[in-house]
C-alpha cells in the first residue's frame, strides 16, 4: 500500500495560521510587560489627582441606576400635639413652607402622572411619588429655578463618578448633558445618569427634544422608569421596589416614603424660583456632595454597590397583598326519591330504600386574611396612613 502524501494547505488557511501566531505572540509580550499581581480594575482607576482621559472601550461593570447615590436628607417638618404652643406654631409654619412646590415643577409632575396613566394605567403612578423623588434628588429643581418651558436655568449635576468616593462610571455622552467629558455625572431635576437617560429619556413637553435638564421630560422619564415591568404602585411592595430601583438604599426608601406621605396630605403651588433650597449636600443645593448620602449602608460607593433587587442590606419590602378567600356555599340538598307503589300480588311489600340526607358535607372554614406585617415606621406601611406624632418637631 503506497504511503499517503500530506495534502498542502490552501493559501488562505496558511495566512490565517500565520496571523494567529502573530496575535498570540503579541498578547504574550503585553502580558509580560505588566506589573505582577496588578488587578485588572486597578488600571481603570486614575491615581489620586490624575484626571487623564480613560480608554473609550472600557466596559461598565453593570448598568447603573438613574442616580449616583447622593441625595438631600432633610425630613419634612412634623407637628407634634405635645409640643409647646410656640414650637407647634413654628413647626406649622415650616410645614406650610415645605409643602409648597414651584408651580411649573408641580405641573410637570401632574402631567407625567396623566401621561403614564394613559399609556400604563395598571401602574397607578402617583404624582406625589415624583415630587418626593424630585425633592430629595434636587430640591425640586433647585427651588424651581426653571424657565416657562420647564428647562433649568443652569445645569444641575451631581458629583463626578470618578471611582474615589463614588462609583467609577466613565463618560458616556461626550459631556453633552452633564458637561463632563471624562466621567459621568447625574444630571437634571431627577438626577439621571447620561447612560440611563439614553435608554429612558422622554419628551414630556412636546418640543421634540429629550432633555434631562427639563422637568417635564425628566418627570415623564422617571415615571416610566418607576413603572418598569408590571409594577402596580398602589401595592406597597411594588412601590418599595420602584423606589429601590432608583437608589438601592434603605435610608433612601424611608426618606422618599416620608416625603410621599407628607405631600399626600396636601401641597400648594409657589412661584418658580421661590421654593425651599436644600441645605444638605447634593445636587440643586448650595453644597456639592463629596460622598454618598448613606455611604455606610450601600456596600460601596454609589450605584447599587453590586447588589441586586434581592440583596439583604436590611431592606424590608412592603407586604404583598393576598386575595381574601371567598367562603364556599353548600350545595342544595338532593330531593328524596319517592318509593314505588306496593305490588298488587300478595306477599310482603318491599321497603323503600332510605332517603339520602339533605345535608351536604361540612364547608371548610376559610383561612383568615393575614394582616400586613408593617415594619416600624410609616414609610414601610402602605401609603396614605398618617405619620405618628413625635414629641419634637423636625426642622430639617
Amino acid at each position: 500500500m503506497p504511503a499517503r502524501r500530506a495534502r498542502p494547505l490552501p493559501a488562505r488557511t496558511r495566512r490565517g495560521l500565520r496571523a494567529t501566531a502573530i496575535a498570540v505572540t503579541a498578547v504574550a509580550a503585553l502580558t509580560a510587560s505588566q506589573a505582577p499581581g496588578l488587578p485588572p480594575e486597578a488600571s481603570a482607576r486614575p491615581a489620586a489627582g490624575d484626571r487623564a482621559a480613560p480608554a473609550a472601550d472600557l466596559p461598565y461593570a453593570e448598568l447603573p441606576p438613574p442616580d449616583d447615590g447622593s441625595y438631600h436628607t432633610e425630613l419634612p417638618p412634623l407637628v407634634s400635639p405635645d409640643a409647646p404652643p410656640r414650637a407647634e406654631r413654628i413647626a406649622r409654619e415650616r410645614a406650610a413652607s415645605a409643602s409648597g412646590i414651584p408651580g411649573t415643577v408641580l405641573r410637570a409632575y401632574r402631567s407625567a402622572e396623566r401621561s403614564v396613566g394613559r399609556t400604563d394605567p395598571g401602574c397607578a403612578l402617583p404624582w406625589e411619588l415624583l415630587a418626593a423623588i424630585g425633592k430629595v434628588e434636587s430640591g425640586q429643581a433647585r427651588g424651581g429655578a426653571v424657565d416657562r418651558h420647564g428647562t433649568t436655568l443652569g445645569r444641575i449635576t451631581g458629583p463626578a463618578l470618578d471611582g474615589r468616593n463614588f462609583a467609577l462610571i466613565l463618560d458616556s455622552d461626550g459631556g453633552v448633558h452633564d458637561g463632563d467629558t471624562v466621567y459621568d455625572r447625574a444630571v437634571g431635576p431627577m438626577q439621571f445618569l447620561p447612560s440611563t437617560w439614553a435608554r429612558w429619556g422622554a419628551d414630556g413637553n412636546g418640543d421634540g427634544r429629550r432633555d434631562p435638564g427639563n422637568i417635564f421630560d425628566a418627570a415623564l422619564a422617571a415615571g416610566h422608569y418607576l413603572c418598569a415591568g408590571d409594577r402596580d404602585l398602589s401595592r406597597a411592595a411594588d412601590l418599595d421596589r420602584a423606589v429601590l430601583s432608583y437608589n438601592h438604599s434603605r435610608a433612601y426608601l424611608e426618606l422618599v416614603r416620608t416625603w410621599l406621605d407628607f405631600y399626600r396630605r396636601g401641597v400648594h403651588a409657589v412661584p418658580d424660583g421661590k421654593g425651599v433650597i436644600p441645605k444638605s449636600p447634593g445636587a440643586g443645593g448650595g453644597t456639592p456632595a463629596t460622598e454618598p448620602s448613606d455611604k455606610g449602608g450601600r456596600g460601596g460607593g454609589g450605584g447599587t454597590g453590586g447588589k441586586g433587587d434581592d440583596a439583604d442590606d436590611g431592606i424590608i419590602i412592603g407586604p404583598e397583598p393576598r386575595p381574601t378567600p371567598s367562603p364556599s356555599h353548600p350545595a342544595p340538598p338532593s330531593p328524596s326519591p319517592r318509593p314505588s307503589p306496593s305490588p298488587t300480588r300478595p306477599g310482603p311489600s318491599p321497603s323503600p330504600e332510605p332517603s339520602p340526607s339533605g345535608s351536604s358535607s361540612p364547608t371548610p372554614t376559610p383561612d383568615p386574611t393575614p394582616s400586613p406585617n408593617c415594619p416600624s415606621g410609616p414609610q414601610d406601611c402602605p401609603s396614605g396612613s398618617a405619620s405618628p406624632s413625635t414629641t419634637t418637631a423636625h426642622t430639617g
